[in-house]
């Protein structure tokens, strides 16, 4: 595992309670479990087409269309 043995991510995990807290690891670890999950989503799904005009396009189109009456 990335050449990673116990000694090693002992000592990570020691590190990342002093810097963190124990009471921040539950938080800590939503949020990477959140990341984790919407990069695999993002990463599988297929790109949408967002086709809702913009709305300084809109105001434009207003702006002219009534400059030409």
């Amino acid at each position: 595992m990335f050449g990673l043995g116990i000694q090693e991510l002992m000592l990570i995990l020691i590190i990342v309670m002093v810097l963190f807290g124990a009471s921040k690891l539950p938080e800590l670890g939503k949020g990477m479990g959140s990341f984790i999950r919407n990069l695999k989503k993002g990463l599988t799904e297929a790109d949408e087409i967002d086709v809702t005009p913009k709305k300084e396009a809109t105001e434009a189109k207003e702006k002219v269309e009534s400059n030409a009456k």
